[in-house]
């Protein structure tokens, strides 16, 4: 059995496999008794999404960590105490001076083994959501495409970011101590998990939630807005990637600006010190009683060169490697 997918030939496909399926997931795709057509395309829309995406963000993970370590620690160098560093130039000179080049990446572990499992989570969600809210053409408008983003944040964070962030942090803040105390990434799991639990690499779940879900509903949402803009009436139009990079990174900047204060809560949720803390908002009401409205902002310029690169590298190499895969796995 054939399937056509050529968009000048079937008016339900374009731009290839992954395009045909976000608009015809579901029942009735093609008329197939034994369903082995069916089952192939279903296989590819679970494969692609997830293949590209981690492969997009352990790709991006390695090139931005340093930026991320920097942010992290600005945020954890809490004012209630004599801070440490005097800002991001300080921090890093301190950081080499002490760890070398090494210790910029250290926590980099945590983030890239959940790469993959938190980029399929959060592009098959979006384009299972979203899916049966496209119209005729395959063209999503921009409530909607808030409404997916916020739940693809939702189940990133829950099945993937809170676990992986709460080791990132721990990881960071135990190389601030006097007496670090994980020799690396398997021992400290090991380690956090002897003592606290399962609930040890779940802490800060509630500002973890709040923060992916505001993420990826403000990034879905500029970069649909944005996308939908740029092909006007064509929804078959090509971006060439760079344009999708400075669409990304227009993304990656709005969703900075909008919850970084999330992002800090979050940090101090998940460091160390959370024991501080008897909930997410007494975390929130802490930092404003002590540190001011100004700590909400901690950590806020290397997070938006990280973030900013990350979304525009992830979008690219996503619509990149979806290609690519597309051409070398034909479904015929």
């Amino acid at each position: 059995m054939s399937i056509d997918l050529n968009p000048h030939r079937n008016p339900k496909s374009s731009n290839g496999l992954l395009a045909f399926l976000l608009y015809r997931f579901g029942c009735n795709l093609y008329d197939d008794d034994q369903g082995i057509a069916y089952r192939v395309c279903v296989l590819k829309l679970i494969c692609v999404p997830s293949v590209s995406g981690g492969l997009a963000g352990a790709i991006e993970i390695c090139i931005t960590f340093p930026t991320e370590y920097v942010k992290t620690q600005l945020q954890l160098d809490e004012r209630a105490n004599p801070p440490r560093y005097r800002g991001i130039g300080d921090c890093v000179k301190l950081t080499v001076q002490d760890h070398g080049l090494r210790g910029l990446y250290r926590g980099l572990s945590s983030l890239l083994y959940g790469s993959m499992p938190k980029s399929a989570v959060r592009f098959g969600t979006f384009e299972m959501l979203s899916n049966p809210m496209r119209d005729s053409t395959g063209r999503l408008d921009n409530t909607r495409s808030l409404v997916c983003g916020l739940g693809a944040g939702i189940a990133e964070a829950i099945l993937v970011v809170c676990p992986m962030e709460t080791l990132k942090v721990k990881l960071i803040h135990d190389q601030c101590s006097l007496r670090p105390r994980y020799r690396g990434f398997f021992h400290g799991v090991s380690e956090i998990i002897r003592e606290q639990g399962i609930r040890g690499i779940y802490q800060g779940l509630t500002a973890t939630v709040l923060k992916q879900g505001t993420n990826q509903a403000i990034r879905f949402y500029v970069m649909n807005s944005l996308r939908n803009w740029y092909k006007g009436d064509d929804p078959r139009k090509e971006m060439h990637p760079i344009v999708t990079a400075m669409f990304g990174a227009t993304a990656g900047a709005a969703s900075v600006f909008g919850n970084t204060p999330l992002d800090v809560v979050k940090t101090r949720m998940q460091g160390l010190e959370a024991h501080r803390y008897k909930n997410t908002f007494d975390c929130a009401f802490q930092i404003m009683k002590h540190e001011g409205p100004q700590a909400f902002y901690k950590g806020t310029v290397p997070r938006l060169g990280r973030v900013c690169l990350d979304v525009a590298i992830v979008f690219v190499i996503y619509e990149e490697v979806v290609k690519l895969l597309n051409n070398v796995w034909k479904t015929q």
